[in-house]
């Protein structure tokens, strides 16, 4: 068990959790999730529609270890905190440890959206033989021109897969309609601008929720912060009316070349980042409306999931405009 000192006169008493093993499982269950992730790209990329795969299983086992990990854990952090065992340094270091979480995150990000670059900058107009790296456009990819969104992959440019001279164990086929804003019927139809408005919203309602506790006006905090664990939800509901629309009236899928593979993988991985986030915000909204948790002074828990929210909200802003816009 963990102990507690009186400390000595002049010097500030220190709480030193007991040694846990938390880390290491939340470690396991987070690769465990992201490998039965990758599995199941794989099988619906080239894997046999008809065959059976334990890929899901992998990526339930894997997601449900992690989130029970997260649950023992972060409630082990609440309970010590009101039991007053974390002193002002201890509570710099939570502050200091969100920072470099956050930090991490965007240069998650940032790899992305630097992959994006690299696709539509440097790789794609190579393949298609334009500047130093296109030389062998002429015997690889015979035909093929680049633009964004592609109209044609480099295997539909060479007549399919039969007729390239490297093979591989996929068919891509472009896709009928992009998600851009030019392909869409009407302007109040483009589910992409509908979450722009929700996320940009629900950034803003939390700003009032904490604004609220700072105050220690508790309805004004609880108001506020369900209004935007909601539009955390709706804004997750449109994105999964999204792919829907997608891949059954749009023809684009994780096989529509490129630009499938990185629609859906950056948008995939934010909604993923916002699932996480409104979970986040979820539980503080709980201990705040069941347990009366949280004071003007005390309140890190909300802090550092607003920290968050407001993060993937900006994400999307810079998804919105490279993804959809540009």
């Amino acid at each position: 068990m963990a102990s507690s000192q009186t400390a000595p006169a002049g010097y500030e008493k220190y709480y030193v959790p007991e040694s846990s093993s938390l880390a290491l499982r939340a470690t396991i269950g987070l690769v465990t999730t992201v490998f039965g992730a990758g599995l199941m790209l794989n099988d619906m990329t080239f894997g046999d529609p008809e065959a059976s795969s334990s890929a899901k299983w992998v990526l339930i086992a894997g997601l449900v270890f992690f989130v029970m990990t997260l649950s023992s854990w972060f409630g082990t952090a609440i309970r010590e905190n009101l039991q007053g065992m974390n002193s002002a340094q201890l509570s710099h270091s939570y502050v200091l440890g969100m920072f470099w979480f956050i930090f991490s995150e965007v240069m998650f990000f940032a790899a992305f959206f630097g992959a994006l670059f690299y696709v539509r900058q440097l790789a794609g107009p190579w393949l298609a033989g334009e500047g130093e790296g296109g030389r062998m456009n002429g015997l690889l990819w015979p035909g093929f021109e680049f633009n964004w969104p592609p109209t044609a992959t480099p295997q539909e440019a060479v007549g399919g897969a039969d007729s390239q001279l490297i093979a591989n164990n996929g068919l891509f086929t472009t896709s009928e309609r992009s998600m851009a804003f030019a392909d869409a019927h009407h302007w109040y139809q483009w589910l992409p601008m509908w979450n722009t408005l929700i996320l940009l919203t629900s950034s803003f309602t939390c700003h009032v929720a904490h604004t609220g506790i700072l105050k220690g006006n508790r309805k004004q905090f609880n108001v506020w912060l369900g209004i935007t664990v909601a539009l955390g939800i709706i804004f997750l509901a449109l994105q999964v009316a999204e792919y829907y629309e997608a891949y059954a009236h749009f023809g684009l899928t994780l096989n529509s070349g490129i630009y499938g593979s990185t629609f859906f993988m950056l948008t995939g991985f934010h909604g993923f980042h916002v699932a996480m986030g409104m979970t986040m915000l979820l539980i503080q909204f709980i201990r705040s409306v069941k347990g009366k948790h949280f004071t003007a002074a005390d309140h890190f828990g909300f802090e550092a999931s607003s920290w968050y929210w407001h993060f993937v909200d900006v994400v999307w802003v810079f998804l919105f405009l490279f993804v959809y816009i540009l």
